[in-house]
């Protein structure tokens, strides 16, 4: 039997036979897409393949994804039947404090399951990332917590490693970053400058930032290659490629880490939600490293 349980929010981009498997609960967040004052809704839980390609086909279409904060009641109903289910002590994994919310929600979510279920010890902590960095995050937790560790030792190699984790990331467009308020209308407009491509980082605090600018995407791919380099692995080290519908760039990126590095990282497709923010056509990697984030 299991120490504690861990849960997390759909924004940690896992695919659901990972869910499954791992022994996680994932709370989905909602979106909208909206074309010619069509507005319809879904949750992100999807469980195909089909499904992610379909969303960003919407996009390229004309339509406008549209996300939300996952709201307290979407907490409370998922920590009640956690409490429902007998498990007392649980840590949940949520998406960046720099980038929503999301956490103040977790927080007084437990404190009202508590009312009800006053023997609960659930503690909640933002990722300071999201999508692949998430579920990395999410998956490390698994690891130890299957391998005996108690839910504090967890937590707290969590916090150390959140900041370890490094992200490069090439987007298509980031007209879709500004609209969703993710980087300021000065670092979209980097992105209408002729030829020039933008890289985008995780801060320490979360946050996304254009962090260089190359000219053409070519240029984009060695750099964010190159800076693999500078950083030693984790002794928890995983790595892992996500694009938002964009399967040739992300196994190009692939094949110039196995004639860099001599492996080939995983590659996977983005969840609809950070995926309505990024664009399609992007790609981006990330990994845990021995050192903090540089910016």
């Amino acid at each position: 039997m299991r120490q504690f349980e861990i849960s997390t929010d759909s924004t940690c981009d896992l695919y659901a036979d990972e869910i499954k498997s791992l022994g996680v609960f994932v709370e989905p967040l909602c979106f909208t897409l909206e074309k010619n004052k069509n507005i319809e809704e879904y949750l992100d839980d999807f469980k195909t393949q089909q499904e992610y390609v379909n969303f960003y086909q919407n996009l390229r279409s004309g339509h406008i994804a549209r996300t939300s904060v996952l709201s307290l009641h979407a907490h409370i109903e998922l920590f009640t039947k956690m409490a429902e289910q007998g498990i007392k002590k649980a840590l949940h994994i949520c998406l960046s404090a720099g980038l929503s919310p999301i956490i103040d929600n977790a927080n007084r979510a437990i404190e009202t399951v508590k009312e009800k279920f006053p023997y609960i010890d659930y503690k909640a902590i933002e990722s300071s990332t999201a999508t692949i960095g998430e579920g990395m995050l999410v998956k490390l937790a698994c690891k130890l917590r299957d391998e005996g560790k108690s839910r504090d030792e967890v937590l707290k190699i969590v916090e150390t490693e959140k900041t370890h984790l490094q992200h490069f990331i090439i987007v298509d467009d980031l007209m879709y970053l500004k609209r969703g308020g993710r980087i300021s209308a000065a670092s979209a407009a980097i992105g209408t400058l002729l030829a020039i491509k933008p890289i985008i980082e995780f801060t320490k605090q979360g946050k996304l930032e254009v962090a260089k600018k190359e000219k053409g995407l070519k240029k984009a791919m060695k750099t964010i290659v190159e800076e693999f380099a500078k950083y030693e692995k984790s002794q928890y080290f995983d790595i892992e490629i996500v694009h938002t519908d964009n399967e040739p760039l992300a196994k190009q990126l692939a094949d110039m880490f196995f004639e860099t590095y001599h492996f080939r990282p995983e590659i996977r497709i983005m969840g609809p939600v950070i995926g309505s923010h990024f664009g399609p056509g992007g790609v981006a990697y990330a990994f845990l490293s021995n050192q903090d984030r540089p910016l």
